[in-house]
């Protein structure tokens, strides 16, 4: 599918929204779950798009650090939960942050190389 500017535009709105439902999940836990409703409702949308690797990357950020706080609380019994949760927390800053910054500077998720020199 062809996207004009508009069509962009209105669709990098959902992307935002969800980074910010993803940080604010730190402190109301909801967000999170309200987030990748709107990834999932919205992801047909983004199809095509670069976009679309925002929406993947959003996708794998919640299952991924569900399935690990799950694994954090659930050892949290022996030390190592803690660990875990820390671990986690630090890396769903890092996935938001990253996430964030190349969708203000208008670029894709998971670039892929053609494995010639692309300097």
């Amino acid at each position: 599918m062809i996207y004009d500017e508009a069509q962009l535009a209105e669709l990098r709105k959902y992307a935002f929204s969800v980074y910010i439902l993803q940080a604010l999940s730190f402190v109301l836990l909801f967000t999170a779950i309200v987030a990748v409703i709107v990834n999932y409702v919205k992801q047909e949308d983004v199809r095509g798009s670069w976009l679309e690797s925002h929406f993947r990357w959003q996708m794998a950020t919640f299952w991924y650090g569900l399935l690990w706080t799950l694994l954090g609380i659930l050892t949290s019994w022996i030390i190592i939960g803690y660990v875990v949760l820390l671990a986690v927390s630090i890396w769903l800053v890092y996935r938001i942050a990253r996430g964030w910054i190349c969708l203000v500077d208008g670029k894709e998720m998971y670039l892929v190389t053609t494995g010639e020199n692309n300097e």
